[in-house]
């Protein structure tokens, strides 16, 4: 049997929302990114990591995440190397590099992150990440 062609990406596909969402993070555009995240979004950071926690609402997301995170941090990136689709849910394999503004020394960590996405919003997502790395980085 022939390989079936695949639907072409819409807009609110899960994929295009969570892309959409990392190239509004990297370029700092808030407007963006509040358009890719359901109202009440619920964002949890890894256990142990600096900024562990469950956050909701865009608003709430900002503060408790972006900002501290801007910060603290010289140069973060996200690399969202590797997606993985499966319905609703996507998992992007990557890595985080910066410089802590405190200690002047680099970090770059591999993450995970998982996605739920509902009707063209994200609505969960939840952070997998070693913090050793980070708080090495944090640490003079």
């Amino acid at each position: 049997m022939p390989a079936q062609p695949l639907a072409p990406e819409t807009a609110d596909a899960p994929v295009a929302v969570v892309r959409r969402q990392y190239l509004a993070s990297a370029t700092g555009d808030l407007d963006l990114w509040r358009t890719t995240v359901a109202a009440d979004v619920e964002w949890i950071e890894a256990a142990g990591s600096p900024l562990a926690g469950t956050y909701r609402t865009p608003d709430g997301v900002i503060s408790g995440v972006f900002e501290q995170l801007a910060a603290a941090w010289d140069d973060w990136i996200t690399h969202d190397d590797t997606y993985v689709v499966d319905g609703e849910r996507v998992v992007v394999l990557g890595r985080y590099s910066a410089v802590n503004k405190a200690t002047r020394k680099t970090m770059s960590v591999r993450v995970a992150h998982c996605f739920i996405v509902r009707d063209g919003k994200i609505v969960r997502f939840e952070q997998i990440v070693d913090p050793a790395g980070v708080h090495t980085a944090m640490t003079a």
